[in-house]
């Protein structure tokens, strides 16, 4: 049995549709970011950096093992289950260099374009700095869907002529390109690629649970997504 701690944003999303593509026995465990839950003692044991997604799996290679970040649970169930991470050194390896591309650059600078364009305060620290702010990331989100869409254009998938874990990452934050500033259609290979993964069963499945809505901040609830709180709670 494998335990996943979760919410409904993108990094979580990625590792739900991972669990039912590969038909593993899960139990979902939401944790209420929005009210602190990331921060209770018990949840840091499995993820010390109060973040979500984690994974508790009770029949691991060597016993119960605990993960934390999305793409080291992407990469332990492709490995666990023996689905979706092609075994063919290159193919493999494109792969995982796209699996880094989502980690390191397409999910933080298009979740910095949400924060800026959705979350942010007006003009918290000057009538200058949110537009700056605002142009910079959504303009670096633009830059990177084009570099998928030029992936894209010569290949199905994302890596390795094949639906991978590479999809999977990526996927979920493409649902939010008008969070983040984009129109669709200017990217018309990614568009098509998305209505592609978008029609897997194992993706459709719980989807509109698993949304990242944009809803109403109060104060308690803004400083401990945004806020000191955040930063001193360990």
């Amino acid at each position: 049995m494998i335990d996943l701690y979760t919410a409904a944003t993108p990094n979580g999303q990625k590792v739900h549709i991972m669990l039912e593509e590969c038909g593993l026995d899960y139990e979902m465990h939401w944790i209420d970011i929005d009210s602190g839950e990331q921060f209770a003692p018990d949840f840091l044991k499995v993820s010390p950096n109060n973040k979500i997604p984690a994974l508790v799996d009770h029949d691991g290679p060597s016993g119960k093992i605990s993960l934390f970040e999305s793409g080291a649970i992407l990469l332990y169930l492709a490995d666990k289950a023996k689905k979706f991470l092609p075994t063919e050194p290159n193919r493999k390896w494109e792969t995982i260099q796209w699996l880094m591309w989502q980690m390191g650059g397409f999910g933080p600078m298009l979740g910095q374009a949400h924060h800026f364009n959705k979350y942010a305060p007006e003009n918290p620290l000057g009538p200058v700095v949110l537009p700056y702010a605002q142009d910079r990331y959504t303009n670096e989100a633009a830059r990177l869907y084009r570099v998928l869409d030029h992936q894209l254009a010569t290949h199905d998938w994302v890596a390795a002529e094949e639906y991978t874990i590479a999809d999977m990452a990526i996927f979920p934050w493409c649902r939010l390109y008008e969070r983040q500033g984009q129109n669709i259609d200017d990217f018309p290979n990614v568009k098509r690629w998305f209505a592609l993964v978008a029609a897997r069963p194992a993706v459709a499945k719980d989807m509109n649970k698993l949304e990242d809505i944009v809803g109403e901040w109060d104060e308690e609830s803004w400083e401990v997504s945004f806020g000191a709180r955040q930063r001193t709670q360990q």
